[in-house]
């Protein structure tokens, strides 16, 4: 349904940050008060005709969401712990293919899939399909943006590539019976073979004029070179051995066979995988002529607007209104910023530190702080891991890995502690990974929508700018700061990720070099070490659009909740706008929008 640069980002995004039941309807829970103002939800259709095309709607998004699930094992794996349930069995191949014809091929079901629901009528559809049918409609419209651009996507990148997130994905696969065992140990020996396509993929794009540049590549390269370790002492040899001792009902004869085949596959597909790849990528050095951002391609700017809209599904009608309304909102936190530091706080800031510090009174904390603002969860638990160590300069500060979505109960969230990320808050950080964040944000929807197609149009800018939304709110619950800290703290944290996305724009979209991005950092906010520009620089060209999904989600929801805010005064409760969210799910802002205009108008005033 999405180009390989979205398809694979999205799935590793939705499990990593990430029903064929045609007896019966599968429902969502749609938001109180927050149908469009064009549809009434009190008057739905229950005319012969209407449910004849509800129940072929129903049988539409059914089999779209068996034909997406099962596209390859570990998408079948990571969404569903009982996939007989809904009727699948077998996965088409194990990761998924990577090759120009399949992503081209891909472009034409998008096509068909968008004919297919275009044939409905939403007027007949019950009030959650008619949300369903805006939202599938969005994602389908924009995924058809990047047709023709298919080489122009981007598999793999420092942190958050195929090459750099795939082996957390093997190393958290589940072991619920022999059965998971015998998968995994297939799945990882066809990682070289699936590697080779994307090998092949990245030389056609190397021959088009579209590949990496060699700093960009020695990038690549040193993420790859994080896995070429001893079989015997690979992290994925230390979680495959620890899930085979808790798996019951099998022998110790057959856990040992296992542990050994285990490193034969390590020693013979995946380290080869990994240095195939380096090869490859060695061998490319100086097809990569572009110097600057997205832009700096044939067509790059145009490739980028589909780029920048997939990421943020903005309600903003072009990038140059999204550009403006991104530097008006940094404008408005760096003023904040300014009116509250003193000398004092300056200090004080440099020397903070939240009341709760490990991980796990952290997140009881969140769950105390959140009760009075967001609604209680159904039961379940999570685990929080620490990121291996090899593996840590190459991937984030933190991370959650979404549960498959009839079974949300058990939940892992992963921290990196590598000293680079030391000065990032931990209580700040958890409320985005945890509570109330994507773990709280995950679990409501896996319970209260049971349509199975929504689960897998998964927004990034939506929950990414709802996990950055609470992570900005956590600064001020009852955490050990002061007001004034708390204030000055959430706004510099709002503008630092705001100068992320501005560059991510001006450097992708607008055509900076280095060199102006130099400037602009000097001029503007007095950074001028050389080494931080060249990251950030670098970060923006090696990552297109990452940053926007997390600000503009933010900008999004920040909006919504100043306007309720302004129009419902003191009539308005956080907890209210929450739950609204909350039970719209992932969706495109535009239509989160329109829905949120009719909460507003029917919302009851005291």
């Amino acid at each position: 349904m999405n180009h390989y640069g979205n398809k694979y980002r999205k799935l590793l995004a939705a499990v990593l940050s990430a029903a064929l039941c045609l007896s019966s309807l599968w429902g969502c829970q749609a938001p109180d008060n927050a149908a469009p103002s064009t549809q009434s939800q009190t008057s739905q259709d229950t005319s012969e005709q209407a449910i004849k095309e509800q129940e072929a709607f129903q049988q539409f998004t059914n089999d779209m969401f068996a034909e997406e699930v099962r596209s390859s094992a570990i998408t079948l794996h990571y969404n569903l712990e009982d996939p007989e349930r809904y009727g699948i069995s077998d996965a088409e191949s194990p990761f998924g293919e990577a090759s120009l014809e399949a992503l081209q091929k891909d472009t034409s079901d998008t096509k068909a899939w968008l004919e297919k629901l275009l044939e409905f009528d939403p007027s007949l559809l019950s009030d959650d399909q008619k949300l369903t049918y805006e939202v599938l409609k969005s994602f389908l419209d924009t995924s058809l943006m990047g047709e023709g651009y298919e080489l122009y996507s981007q598999p793999l990148a420092p942190t958050i590539g195929v090459q750099a997130q795939l082996p957390i994905l093997l190393a958290e696969y589940t072991f619920r019976n022999r059965d998971d065992v015998t998968d995994y140990l297939s799945l990882l020996s066809q990682i070289d073979q699936y590697y080779g396509e994307l090998e092949t993929f990245e030389k056609q794009k190397a021959e088009a004029g579209l590949f990496y540049s060699d700093i960009s590549i020695d990038h690549l390269i040193e993420s790859c070179e994080s896995y070429l370790v001893v079989p015997q002492e690979n992290f994925l040899t230390e979680t495959f051995n620890e899930k085979l001792e808790a798996l019951q009902d099998v022998t110790e004869e057959e856990k040992e066979a296992w542990k050994q085949e285990h490193i034969q596959i390590i020693a013979e597909h995946f380290v080869p995988a990994y240095r195939s790849l380096i090869e490859t990528l060695e061998s490319l050095k100086g097809t990569g002529v572009n110097d600057k951002g997205m832009c700096g391609f044939p067509n790059g700017k145009e490739y980028y607007e589909y780029l920048a809209y997939n990421a943020t599904y903005t309600s903003y009608a072009s990038i140059d209104e999204l550009t403006a309304a991104i530097t008006e909102r940094i404008d408005k936190d760096s003023s904040i910023v300014a009116e509250h530091l003193t000398s004092d706080l300056y200090q004080e800031m440099l020397t903070y530190s939240f009341r709760e510090t490990e991980p796990e009174a952290i997140l009881n904390d969140l769950q105390i702080q959140m009760k009075e603002y967001f609604p209680e969860l159904p039961s379940c638990s999570y685990t929080v891991k620490q990121v291996p160590k090899a593996l840590e300069l190459t991937l984030s500060p933190a991370f959650y890995l979404v549960p498959p979505m009839d079974n949300f109960k058990e939940n892992v969230i992963y921290i990196n502690g590598n000293e680079a990320y030391a000065s990032t808050p931990l209580y700040t950080t958890l409320a985005h990974e945890g509570y109330p964040g994507h773990l709280y944000q995950t679990v409501y929807f896996s319970d209260s929508c049971d349509i199975p197609i929504r689960h897998l149009l998964s927004s990034t800018a939506y929950s990414e700018g709802w996990a950055t939304y609470v992570e900005y709110l956590s600064y001020f619950f009852d955490n050990g700061l002061s007001p004034e800290l708390q204030t000055l703290l959430m706004h510099n944290q709002a503008v630092t990720l705001g100068i992320h996305a501005l560059l991510d724009l001006e450097i992708n979209y607008y055509g900076w070099d280095k060199e102006q991005t130099a400037q602009f950092l000097n001029e503007t906010y007095g950074i001028t070490d050389q080494e931080t520009v060249d990251r950030m620089f670098y970060t923006m060209v090696e990552n297109p659009s990452n940053y926007l999904s997390y600000y503009v989600g933010w900008l999004e929801i920040q909006q919504m909740r100043e306007e309720a805010e302004q129009t419902l005064g003191p009539s308005f409760q956080a907890k209210d706008f929450h739950i609204f969210l909350l039970e719209i799910g992932p969706a495109p802002f535009s239509v989160i929008r329109s829905y949120f205009k009719s909460w507003l108008i029917t919302y009851p005033l005291s």
